[in-house]
């Protein structure tokens, strides 16, 4: 064989190599799900849904499985709000109103005029649901915090 085309060979063969036994060594995360998301829908939760969603959420939400099982894990197990009063206990983090609204659905979804933590819906805003890490962000000119924790576990 030609020496002039045995490195180009030798190197190909080595960027695949390398390449296979990189992408077999990542660790695989997997989504975890608790119990309870094989409940049923409750009625506080089909109102959040139908605020963001109004009438497109059977086609978007409800009419699809999985995605009413991710919703339902968002809403039951996934966010927290969390009362923080000491500041040395406090973050830099994203303010609310930083997030966009998720007003692709209702184009005239509105801001909660005061934060309630009680009736807070997190589906109203462009929170990175999905990404792979826990995510915070703070109610503006309060002490509370909305954290979001990863799916994968």
């Amino acid at each position: 064989m030609n020496p002039k085309f045995l490195f180009p060979l030798i190197l190909i063969f080595t960027l695949l190599v390398s390449t296979s036994l990189f992408s077999q060594s990542r660790k695989q995360k997997t989504i975890h799900y608790n119990a309870n998301v094989s409940a049923p829908l409750m009625s506080s939760e089909l109102g959040l849904i139908t605020e963001v969603y109004s009438s497109t959420a059977h086609e978007n939400i409800l009419d699809k499985p999985q995605r009413l099982k991710d919703i339902k894990n968002i809403l039951r197990n996934r966010v927290e709000i969390k009362n923080i009063p000491n500041p040395s206990d406090q973050k830099e983090c994203t303010l609310l109103s930083e997030v966009p609204l998720m007003n692709y659905y209702v184009s005239d979804l509105q801001r909660d005029a005061n934060f309630n933590p009680q009736n807070f819906n997190p589906l109203k805003y462009l929170f990175n649901f999905y990404s792979r890490g826990t995510q915070m962000y703070r109610v503006d000119n309060t002490n509370y915090f909305i954290i979001i924790e990863s799916q994968y576990k």
